[in-house]
């Protein structure tokens, strides 16, 4: 038998000029689990109305992360894959693939296949679990598989935000931060409607701060707090509640105190609600509620991208000094870290006991 692992992240355009930007987000926002509406409606929304005139926008973003090696996603992903097969050596064969973009998923299942693989771990890099990045990527292995026609034993680790590995490299490269700064946990939004489909109980509750609560606390995640305390089963696919879980658990390993540290969630785009609070918002209440010394880290990405770089880097940065902040610094991601490639390896082997 020989191991084979497949490392997944989201995706990038191939160059970041217009044309291959707007090719991107054709993709990425046609796909029914990003954007869950009827088709026709979605086929308009996406090609007549935001990526004709977002591609511009997004290209001028992209132009400022891009470096000589390209993408800074699909850099660090090259290396992780690098160094991870390093790490597991010569029984395993381990292969990038980009759900949207190259290196796609059948390229890498290719490569695994012509290896001779005959135990497949799949490997979202999503630490804590959404359909539209962790489901979206899934069925679009086991999509490329049957058409490859390629029936390898497959293990798929749909989250880890718990993993132990994973836990310890944030709590690394954290303990690093400037002494005395306040830490904001930043994670990636999603429609609230997204967690409400993918709640199997039909009981998600939506508790958790609100516009003018921009502060966030445990106190206002009741109900995911006592869900992660009972194990519920419905917080396999509760993408708040797991980066809740995240968060308390570098929170409790750094030993850091309530008022020492916030929760907020980027990225949102569009008019209907998107889970809460929201970065854009925590960010300045902060700075006017006293506190000089930021530290922002984002826990539900591994690698550097757009959203790491530019929107907090730059953004969330210039809003913070803007509203009175004095220090603001940005945590960069696990990307290829020693540490954080020991998580991964140890995750594949784990996944096959």
């Amino acid at each position: 038998m020989k191991q084979g692992l497949l490392l997944l992240n989201l995706g990038t355009p191939d160059s970041p000029e217009p044309k291959d930007v707007g090719s991107y987000l054709n993709e990425f926002l046609m796909d029914p689990f990003v954007i869950d509406i009827p088709k026709p409606l979605r086929w308009i929304l996406v090609k007549v109305l935001i990526v004709p005139l977002r591609k511009y926008k997004s290209s001028d973003a992209y132009k400022t992360v891009w470096t000589k090696e390209g993408s800074p996603l699909l850099r660090h992903l090259l290396n992780l894959t690098d160094e991870v097969r390093r790490e597991l050596g010569l029984f395993w064969s381990v292969q990038p693939g980009m759900r949207y973009g190259n290196p796609n998923i059948v390229s890498g299942l290719k490569k695994l296949k012509d290896s001779g693989v005959t135990d497949l771990v799949v490997l979202p890099l999503y630490p804590q679990y959404a359909e539209s990045s962790s489901r979206s990527s899934i069925e679009k292995v086991r999509e490329e598989l049957k058409v490859l026609g390629w029936t390898p034993k497959v293990k798929i680790i749909r989250s880890f935000q718990d993993d132990a590995g994973h836990i310890a490299a944030w709590v690394e490269l954290l303990k690093s931060r400037t002494p005395g700064s306040h830490v904001l946990f930043s994670y990636h939004g999603l429609p609230e409607r997204h967690l409400k489909k993918s709640d199997p109980s039909g009981t998600y509750c939506l508790d958790g701060g609100s516009a003018t609560q921009a502060e966030s606390k445990v106190r206002k995640y009741d109900c995911c707090l006592k869900a992660i305390e009972t194990k519920c089963p419905a917080t396999e696919t509760c993408y708040r509640s797991q980066a809740l879980h995240s968060t308390l658990l570098i929170v409790k390993e750094l030993s850091l105190k309530d008022s020492e540290w916030s929760l907020g969630f980027q990225s949102r785009l569009g008019r209907t609600p998107w889970i809460r609070p929201y970065t854009d918002e925590v960010i300045p209440d902060l700075a006017k509620r006293g506190v000089k010394s930021l530290t922002v880290v984002t826990p539900s990405f591994v690698a550097d991208c757009l959203e790491t770089i530019e929107e907090i880097g730059d953004r969330a940065k210039e809003i913070f000094l803007e509203a009175g902040g004095e220090n603001f610094e940005r945590i960069e991601c696990l990307n290829s870290r020693p540490t954080w490639v020991k998580a991964v390896a140890n995750l594949a082997k784990n996944s096959t006991t």
